[in-house]
């Protein structure tokens, strides 16, 4: 291994192997007590008796996903040196900012220059990527390593070539649970927030897209690994459209400043929720019957030749409606697509490359999948599955592009659940935000305050 594979790393050997090379610092990887142990890579607490090895060694089944860790072994790292070659251009990106992206595009510098954290609470389409990039640029001017991690991989695999595009100069290293190539040392990083456990100390500045989604929301693992992947005098960044309560009561105590922009990058409004009544739409499903608002709603699509995202509560539901939008409407492609598809990402490739019509998916692709000029969908909207986050979410799909900046938004539901008028509020609200922002008016606050 290279020395610089090891800065701000935390790089799992064996207790009994030997480095001679150069010296490192060790680490033990467990902290072994009476009668629990603690991993040190994920800060998990884990009964003695339900992890024991022989001879009185543990291991860790909360993070062996990352690779086995036991008290066999040790962790080795070294501290985080920012040796990176000085560049004489960074950010070769030519687009221009709005001025409301420009304001808050300042406010994360300036949350870089002092090294504390922040909150950018950006509604869906706002163009929040494009505002980190200024931000960017000065961190990697100031000799600062950065990275930029999201919760899913489809985000990361969308972000990275955007990220190339607008750094052409700028070595990248992109990180998730399904890559062959082996770790590269670069000054900008994209991964996924279960990577962030491989870190110690590393980063300057860490960029966290989407704190709101599964499996980043609660998820004291990947909360564990933010604040140790990131430098005791670094910044973190949370980027959200739709913060939890944990983030709302630290903007509200204080604790965490914020940028708002309630405003897309092309100037429109969210779209806003439609909702239809449908007692049994499952039903009608297991019969190959769609419900006469998804017909209709399906119809315009195919007149129009618009392609569509339609929603289902659960993996079994896929196959039936399926089989109900295949028989009503024999000329429309369409494919199914959720979390533990081998082929996901591939039918994600041939939405984006508009040779099929729709895709039928669970929430999966709820957020960080941009497709131009798309209507949606929800059968069951008002499922338990659907937090009012992840419906707003799914109604941002909507009206991304300035060649159609609106579209169709369609909730079919047995009734009006609390997460679907809370989503309908919020978007109502943020809505309202725009125009008040637009008139010049008030700043902006909480739809709970």
């Amino acid at each position: 291994m290279e020395k610089s594979d090891f800065y701000g790393r935390l790089v799992l050997m064996s207790r009994a192997e030997k480095n001679t090379t150069f010296k490192l610092r060790k680490m033990p990887t467990m902290l072994v007590s009476e009668k629990r142990v603690r991993c040190l890579r994920c800060n998990t607490w884990l009964v003695k008796a339900q992890v024991a090895l022989p001879h009185e060694e543990f291991y860790c089944p909360a993070c062996i996903q990352l690779g086995r860790v036991t008290t066999l072994d040790n962790f080795f790292t070294l501290v985080e040196p920012n040796h990176f070659k000085k560049l004489d251009h960074y950010l070769t990106w030519q687009g221009q900012l709005t001025t409301s992206q420009k304001r808050c595009s300042k406010e994360v510098i300036h949350s870089f220059q002092q090294g504390r954290d922040h909150l950018l609470w950006a509604v869906t389409g706002a163009g929040k990527t494009e505002m980190l990039f200024p931000g960017i640029n000065e961190a990697l001017k100031d000799g600062k390593r950065v990275c930029l991690a999201s919760p899913r991989v489809d985000v990361c695999l969308e972000l990275f070539p955007r990220l190339q595009a607008a750094f052409q100069h700028v070595e990248i290293t992109l990180l998730h649970g399904r890559q062959t190539e082996p770790y590269r040392y670069t000054q900008l990083t994209i991964a996924t927030t279960h990577q962030l456990l491989r870190f110690y100390h590393a980063f300057d500045v860490l960029i966290i897209d989407e704190v709101d989604t599964f499996p980043y929301a609660q998820n004291k693992q990947l909360l564990f690994a933010t604040a140790q992947a990131k430098k005791t005098t670094g910044s973190c960044l949370f980027l959200t459209a739709t913060p939890g309560d944990e983030l709302l009561k630290k903007v509200h105590q204080k604790q965490l400043q914020v940028s708002y922009l309630p405003r897309r990058f092309h100037g429109f409004p969210l779209p806003e929720i439609q909702t239809k009544l449908a007692l049994n739409w499952y039903g009608k499903i297991q019969n190959k019957k769609l419900p006469s608002a998804v017909k209709q709603f399906l119809k315009q699509c195919e007149e129009s030749k618009r392609q569509f995202l339609l929603f289902v509560p659960h993996i079994s539901h896929l196959e039936f409606v399926q089989k109900a939008v295949n028989q009503a409407f024999p000329k429309l492609y369409v494919t199914t697509v959720f979390s533990a598809d081998d082929q996901r990402l591939e039918k994600v490739q041939l939405m984006r490359d508009h040779e099929v019509n729709g895709l039928i998916t669970t929430t999966i692709l709820e957020r960080g999948v941009t497709f131009p000029e798309i209507d949606v969908c929800v059968l069951g909207a008002d499922d338990d599955t659907f937090s009012s986050a992840a419906l707003v979410q799914i109604a941002g799909r909507v009206g991304r592009s300035p060649k159609r900046p609106t579209g169709n938004v369609l909730f079919i539901c047995a009734g009006l659940s609390r997460s679907v008028k809370k989503a309908i509020q919020q978007i109502k609200f943020v809505n309202h935000k725009a125009k008040e922002e637009e008139n010049g008016l008030s700043a902006v606050s909480s739809p709970n305050t």
